[in-house]
């Protein structure tokens, strides 16, 4: 599989990043099974992983630090942090209090003695991001991460982030989430990126799994874990999702013609894109897995690529709420001037 480097630290990873939210729930049936997924990855060709550590509250960690065993120096291991790991209000956000903790556990679980990348799950507003800049600079410093990022939305705080501290210990990768469906980190996030030298992270290149073929007209509600988790995202009668719907049924022909499966061109088009160090990927089985690294393969051309954009632009979205994250600006409290609710 391509390798590729993450901004201007020059790490290599993989065109592909085992993500871990799918491996999660397997583990929580049979962790033989989902320890052997993992090993699948890596025996593939994926030489990098990241993980949350709310993935199955800490489950998704073990299950990779078990994997590891023996060939961590092959492997670019990303954490994410910051999410809620359970019910108490104090083990989550980014502030440094929890991540001097979180770092700690996430390292034992792993059973690692330096994590490669290490940032929040998504921006805190309860956090300031000078507090959550220094607590991770300071890790890099005792020597507990190798380099950290930050969230790719808002797009202005990885602008911050670079102004508040610039140098050796800054941030130096980002993620955010990039499909056929939401491609609006083409004008915010992926420019700001290529500015400043940041590895890209590409996440939900399914747009959570719209994108993975079984989502045509006339075929009916798919059924899915994910479908089942948020009914509400993936109700194809609904009348935001009606006119999702019709864009996926335009892409797949568009992949028809090319004789590609939508799974492929999918994959295919976040991949491309030159600004993206690796796309990340949640197989669920290993016939996910291994139509994950066959799409890994597909090269798409020009043409398509136009048409392409001819069905969503460049710099666009479907839904707003497919970007990953509610913008400040764009709450009621914000459009309206009323007084914001604390």
């Amino acid at each position: 599989m391509e390798q590729r480097r993450t901004g201007r630290t020059g790490a290599p990873v993989s065109a592909l990043t085992l993500g871990t939210r799918a491996i999660a729930g397997v583990a929580a049936r049979d962790l033989a099974e989902a320890v052997g997924l993992v090993q699948a990855a890596l025996a593939g060709g994926v030489t990098a992983v990241d993980v949350s550590d709310a993935d199955g509250a800490g489950l998704a960690e073990e299950v990779v630090g078990t994997a590891l065993a023996g060939r961590r120096d092959d492997v670019f291991v990303s954490v994410r942090f910051g999410d809620p790991v359970d019910a108490d209000p104090a083990h989550r956000g980014n502030g440094r209090r929890w991540m001097f903790r979180a770092v700690e556990r996430s390292l034992d679980r792993l059973g690692v003695d330096v994590i490669d990348l290490y940032q929040p799950a998504r921006p805190d507003p309860a956090t300031s991001l000078d507090e959550t800049l220094d607590a991770l600079a300071d890790l890099v410093a005792l020597g507990r991460i190798r380099a950290f990022g930050i969230p790719g939305f808002p797009a202005e705080e990885l602008v911050e982030a670079q102004w508040l501290r610039s140098g050796g210990k800054s941030a130096t990768a980002t993620h955010v989430p990039y499909s056929l469906l939401t491609r609006t980190a083409e004008r915010t996030v992926l420019p700001v990126a290529r500015r400043f030298g940041l590895g890209v992270f590409a996440g939900a290149p399914l747009a959570g799994g719209w994108l993975a073929g079984a989502y045509r007209e006339g075929g009916g509600q798919p059924v899915s874990p994910r479908a089942s988790a948020d009914p509400a995202a993936h109700d194809v009668g609904s009348p935001g999702n009606r006119g999702k719907l019709a864009t996926v049924e335009r892409l797949g022909r568009l992949a028809d013609e090319a004789g590609l499966t939508l799974f492929e061109l999918s994959v295919g088009f976040a991949l491309t894109h030159p600004d993206v160090s690796s796309v990340v990927v949640g197989p669920r089985t290993s016939s996910h897995l291994d139509a994950y690294l066959q799409a890994a393969e597909v090269a798409l051309d020009d043409d398509l690529l136009d048409a392409v954009d001819a069905v969503v632009a460049p710099g666009t979205h479907v839904l707003e709420r497919d970007t990953g994250i509610v913008l400040p600006a764009l709450t009621p409290e914000r459009l309206r001037g009323r007084a914001l609710v604390r």
